[in-house]
């Protein structure tokens, strides 16, 4: 996620190393390269270069203090200007009401079928409201069937009406059903075309006079670039949204889309999707995500996916169990679960200051901890909860039965010891201890 333009924006920040101070000559040149930065990663031209020019103004106007560098001063303007073209703070989802409405709108193969069955997980797991899912798309054959399959992934009810072809009746019901049922918010997920065309913006807009929505969300894919942003204003004109979506983020590496949106259409991007788990969902930051153009990594997001995964009553357990040396095969793989649910491994890595450069050339793949589950689901239940046993004929049967190699076994084992290791002396101090010595 925006690889490219980081990698860009970090050269044009190395004209200004060395100089005294900002001026009207090296600044026009930084600026330069900026722009052709921001147009290689599909910014439009007119947005580029009104960036560049407050960019400029702040640069020039600026007291640029004896301790700051003019190049760490440009980057700090830089990251404040992109924070503030893609909307400065996030911005809440409003699912007020009885039951609160969301109408999820967009092109055929922008995910926004995939994204009701993401928000919806995240409406009931993180806010803990009464989901219903709405089958509104009358219009693609195989839509109400996938958005049955992803309710019953994420355990929330989808409402349909057997061969009922007027999505707004079929919405219509929903709410009347909800209301009946005591459902806190109702996702509507509406027919697309695979381009904008006047009968889409008909059908969207009548839907939306309709139900009359709490939220109404565009869904977007990112990497269409240019083309999201211009379908993003058609349909801002037809229904004036609350909110933009953008999908399959993971798999743009320019970002021109989320730098552009919002400077266009004047409303917010509220969410990211960054893959294919249901869990994949995550609220737009624009200051974090201005960290990450930048390389300085996004530590709060990090902290906060880690969060929602590890149970504190868990952890208290855990730890009692680390520091009698309890820490088991059984709760390594429990860890390394906990762990894959917080999303793609490189994304993550991502997150950490200076980690987007090192990773760059480095596939992850989602399975990458499939041998390490295998080897383990390959032990007996005694040999999970007594690691010391696993002698060189119990490792030659757990490399067989796991279909890896016997130095895959000893590489886990010798990993799995290293780690229980620290984690007891981090426990119980003395690795505290022993760095405080190191560093005298």
């Amino acid at each position: 996620m925006f690889e490219n333009l980081s990698e860009r924006l970090e050269k044009s920040f190395k004209i200004l190393k060395g100089e005294g101070k900002i001026t009207e000559i090296n600044i026009a040149e930084t600026l330069k390269d900026v722009r052709r930065a921001l147009l290689d990663a599909d910014v439009s031209y007119k947005v580029a270069k009104e960036f560049c020019d407050r960019v400029k103004a702040k640069a020039l106007g600026s007291n640029v203090l004896t301790a700051v560098k003019p190049q760490q001063m440009m980057v700090k303007i830089v990251h404040d200007e992109l924070a503030d073209f893609m909307g400065s703070t996030e911005t809440a989802i409003n699912v007020k009401g009885q039951p609160g409405i969301v109408l999820v709108a967009g092109l055929n193969g922008s995910g926004k079928t995939t994204f009701s069955g993401k928000l919806a997980l995240n409406l009931k797991s993180k806010k803990g409201m009464k989901v219903l899912l709405a089958a509104c798309d009358c219009f693609r054959p195989a839509a109400i069937e996938q958005l049955k399959t992803l309710g019953s992934q994420v355990d929330v009810p989808v409402f349909t009406i057997e061969g009922e072809t007027d999505p707004i009746k079929v919405a219509k019901a929903a709410l009347q059903h909800a209301r009946a049922e005591g459902y806190g918010v109702v996702i509507i997920d509406t027919a697309g075309r695979l381009t904008v065309d006047q009968e889409l913006m008909d059908e969207i807009r009548a839907m939306n006079e309709a139900v009359k929505p709490t939220e109404a969300l565009f869904v977007v894919d990112a990497m269409t670039g240019q083309d999201a942003v211009a379908s993003a204003k058609a349909f801002n004109d037809a229904i004036d949204y609350d909110g933009v979506v953008l999908t399959k983020m993971d798999g743009d590496t320019r970002g021109g889309a989320a730098l552009s949106i919002k400077a266009v259409t004047g409303k917010p991007i509220k969410f990211v999707s960054t893959g294919e788990k249901m869990e994949a969902l995550d609220v737009f930051y624009p200051s974090r995500v201005a960290d990450r153009i930048l390389g300085m990594g996004d530590v709060v997001s990090l902290v906060e996916k880690a969060q929602e995964q590890f149970d504190e009553q868990e952890a208290r357990a855990l730890k009692k169990k680390i520091a009698k040396n309890q820490f088991t095969f059984n709760e390594f793989y429990d860890q390394l679960q906990q762990v894959q649910k917080m999303g793609n491994m490189k994304d993550l890595m991502g997150m950490l200051p200076g980690m987007d450069k090192a990773m760059k050339d480095i596939d992850i793949p989602d399975d990458a901890f499939k041998p390490t589950e295998s080897i383990i689901k390959s032990m007996t239940p005694y040999e999970r909860e007594h690691p010391e046993c696993l002698n060189a004929s119990r490792r030659r049967r757990i490399a067989a039965g796991s279909g890896t190699s016997i130095n895959d076994v000893n590489k886990l084992i010798k990993q799995f010891e290293g780690t229980r290791k620290m984690m007891k002396m981090a426990v119980d101090g003395s690795l505290m201890q022993r760095l405080k010595g190191f560093r005298r």
